[in-house]
């Protein structure tokens, strides 16, 4: 699969996630296979661009791979103006949001709530695509509720405009997270359009990402909270599609190495007071995956500083390493 000029070097791809897909787990999503990574979502309003939440999430300094960064806004032009000042700063692709349900995006008219303006969503992706000469690629819903179902109208429209790629969430705005996700409306899409698709929603093993990819036609699929604490998941995906066998699961070993080099990337991006923080979030996941008791991770939240969370981290997969040798 081809975005614009850019081959993907896997069909599973990085979800864009709000808080949580910032540059080290990116990387390190990219360290284990994922084909893209996409940026969590950055506000287009110009009063906000220099804000340093906004420079964190759009920044790409040292990113290997190919360069995605997600922007959100309800305005042409200052969608436009967005798309065009993170080209400059060495984005490889605008990937442009209208597919988040979250109360506080859909409250302004933002991310799924566009899908009710059919007109503005040409006026945005037009502007987009005319200001900036790199792919602009397009993440929707299928439609803002189940009585109103239109991904195929803003797909079609999506492709008139330019849009170099169209990922899809088979789920409505309404629906947000709830029950499961539906591919069938992926499948009329992909059969309806020439622009490569991306299918979304509840794919979370390699099995299910077979069983997506044929079911709906689609060009590559969309992991989004099955990587949480599961980085791992973009190789045993990528190796199932290719060769049908599945690879080992990582050893205790490899996690905790993860983990640590996750965890000091942190630091290094937010700085320690933060990066310790910010990394309580991904230290659950990882522990959840393991199995690890709810105590077990509140012991870990209690640490201050990084020399203290990573002790605490050792001392655990010490304590697993020697159980599971028992």
């Amino acid at each position: 699969m081809h975005i614009g000029p850019y081959p993907l070097t896997s069909p599973v791809i990085l979800a864009p996630m709000a808080g949580i897909t910032d540059r080290p787990f990116r990387n390190l999503c990219r360290d284990w296979g994922a084909g893209l990574a996409v940026s969590e979502m950055v506000a287009s309003n110009p009063a906000l661009r220099h804000h340093q939440r906004t420079v964190l999430k759009a920044d790409q300094r040292g990113e290997n791979g190919i360069r995605s960064v997600q922007i959100l806004g309800t305005n042409p032009q200052d969608m436009a103006d967005a798309a065009r000042f993170n080209a400059e700063r060495g984005a490889d692709i605008i990937d442009i949001n209208m597919g988040c349900p979250a109360k506080k995006v859909c409250s302004v008219a933002a991310g799924s709530a566009l899908l009710k303006n059919e007109e503005l969503v040409k006026q945005i992706l037009n502007a987009v695509v005319s200001a900036v000469t790199i792919p602009v690629t397009l993440k929707i819903r299928t439609g803002w509720d189940l009585q109103n179902r239109n991904a195929l109208a803003i797909a079609q429209i999506a492709e008139n405009a330019g849009i170099a790629a169209l990922t899809l969430h088979g789920r409505t705005r309404a629906c947000k997270f709830a029950g499961t996700a539906e591919y069938e409306t992926i499948r009329q899409v992909k059969q309806a359009i020439r622009i490569p698709v991306i299918a979304n929603g509840d794919i979370d093993s390699p099995e299910k990402a077979r069983q997506v990819l044929a079911s709906t036609g689609a060009d590559a699929v969309m992991i989004g909270r099955a990587a949480q604490g599961n980085p791992w998941i973009f190789a045993q995906t990528s190796h199932f599609l290719t060769t049908g066998t599945y690879l080992p699961k990582p050893s205790l070993a490899c996690i905790q190495q993860t983990l640590i080099g996750h965890i000091e990337a942190l630091y290094r991006f937010y700085g320690d007071n933060s990066g310790v923080r910010i990394a309580r979030k991904h230290i659950a996941w990882y522990c959840q995956a393991l199995g690890l008791s709810g105590d077990t991770r509140t012991a870990i939240n209690q640490a201050q500083l990084p020399a203290e969370q990573i002790a605490q981290i050792n001392a655990f997969f010490h304590y697993l390493t020697n159980a599971r040798a028992a």
